[in-house]
């Protein structure tokens, strides 16, 4: 009998410097919005709006806090001396791009946080975190030492929870987090299959992979995770993305696919050699769950690779609500494009556990290349492990009104890429993240505090 467990989306708050830099490579939206003005409280604004839909949904909540920014260790490790304000100064005129990516809010998208396994897939029963180290992307890469000390301060028990570094700084192992991850199964306190979707693969010379944009994530990560979490290998599955879609701009799965449950939606381009991954997948998801999975497919006739990239319409949510029915928490801009309205209004009036679709603003984020599903990190836990988990930081009304308050006190509504230059912004930024420290009960988390 399986143990009654939930999925907790854990949302990254938005940083106080969200920016558009056109920093992320591959990213068509972060590429195409570069050096133009953002707005922070905005964007925080939006986030959380999105986390009270879902919560009044009946859907689980929790937040994950913003990383400092500018990150001055690596700008001084990159030669800038003196005060920080004289680094900032020095960076800003010597080598803009390196303090952009060094104040970059990037890691808002929690999905590339880490990779978790529910305890009910491992084979030691307990849940497994590990970081990604985000090699592909220098402003992220800095990432994983923050994310890996902030899991372990959220999630503390050794007997419930097993803690990994990431992986080895070494495109080999080239690890972009649960973006390309996907659990499937019949109930979540029950043994599921995990769907590991990769790029490339890092020891191939003779791998050609994309021609246009970089693939991401390597099968030798993907397989190391596996054996890190004890994951069993009748239920696990390796799927390479296909190079044509990373091309296009799919430069994560979740662009491109999304699961929930016994449920998968995909478009028939996601991946290479389609048809023996789906058919892997149904025939291991049969073999531990009893059941058939609801494999859901968006043809290229009905939606573009092209279009679901400009619409995120793949990286809606997909959850299950209290009354045993799914919903498809999609970005506004798919329900302005008629294609991809279209296709969910086909999806709802399907024979399927989607009931729903609702629409959310994270504009925002959008314009920066991540959507909904981009935002949160979902960990399955039981109700033994959700209670053994850092309370400060699950979402109620009362947390989500003084998060409001905190980023309207503290967060600048207009924000250029040429505003990193100005030292102010560095005891803004501290301002605000030493008083949502105490807002979240986490202690002293950042540098600046301790």
């Amino acid at each position: 009998m399986a143990t009654c467990a939930f999925v907790v989306n854990f949302d990254g708050l938005v940083g106080p410097t969200h920016n558009y830099s056109g920093l992320s490579y591959g990213n068509i939206a972060s590429m195409a919005h570069g050096l133009t003005v953002s707005n922070p409280r905005a964007a925080l604004l939006q986030g959380l709006a999105k986390m009270k839909f879902l919560a009044d949904l009946g859907v689980k909540q929790a937040v994950l806090p913003p990383q400092e920014r500018p990150d001055f260790d690596t700008l001084r490790s990159l030669g800038f001396r003196g005060s920080e304000a004289q680094v900032v100064e020095k960076a800003a005129r010597e080598a803009p791009q390196i303090l952009a990516l060094c104040y970059s809010a990037s890691s808002m998208w929690a999905a590339n946080a880490a990779t978790v396994s529910p305890s009910a897939d491992s084979a030691d029963t307990r849940v497994h975190f590990t970081p990604a180290n985000l090699l592909s992307q220098f402003h992220r890469s800095v990432e994983p030492p923050f994310t890996a000390g902030i899991l372990k301060r959220i999630f503390p028990s050794e007997e419930l929870f097993g803690h990994h570094d990431p992986l080895p700084r070494a495109m080999h192992f080239s690890d972009e987090g649960a973006a390309n991850h996907t659990r499937l199964c019949a109930s979540y306190g029950g043994s599921g299959i995990e769907l590991f979707v990769y790029g490339r693969t890092g020891f191939d010379q003779t791998d050609q992979g994309p021609q246009r944009f970089p693939a991401r994530q390597t099968l030798e990560a993907s397989q190391a995770i596996a054996r890190l979490h004890g994951l069993d290998p009748a239920a696990t599955v390796f799927s390479r993305q296909s190079p044509e879609a990373i091309d296009a701009g799919v430069f994560h799965n979740d662009v491109i696919s999304v699961g929930n449950g016994n449920v998968f939606l995909y478009h028939a381009e996601a991946f290479h050699e389609s048809e023996s991954v789906l058919d892997e997948l149904k025939r291991k998801f049969f073999g531990l769950c009893g059941d058939e999975l609801i494999l859901m497919e968006v043809s290229s006739r009905e939606l573009s690779v092209q279009e679901a990239v400009e619409t995120y319409f793949f990286n809606s949510q997909l959850v299950s609500l209290p009354d045993g029915t799914m919903s498809l928490i999609a970005p506004v801009e798919s329900e302005e494009n008629p294609r991809t309205r279209a296709a969910l209004e086909r999806i709802r009036a399907e024979d399927n556990p989607i009931a729903q679709a609702h629409f959310v603003d994270v504009r925002q984020s959008m314009k920066n290349g991540g959507g909904p599903a981009c935002l949160r990190l979902r960990v399955v836990l039981t109700e033994q492990e959700l209670a053994s988990t850092h309370q400060g930081i699950i979402f109620n009304d009362g947390l989500y009104h003084r998060l409001i308050a905190w980023g309207e006190r503290h967060y600048r509504d207009k924000l250029h890429p040429d505003d990193l230059a100005d030292p102010a912004l560095i005891d803004e930024t501290r301002n605000a993240l030493d008083e949502v420290t105490g807002i979240l009960n986490l202690g002293s988390i950042y540098r600046f505090q301790k």
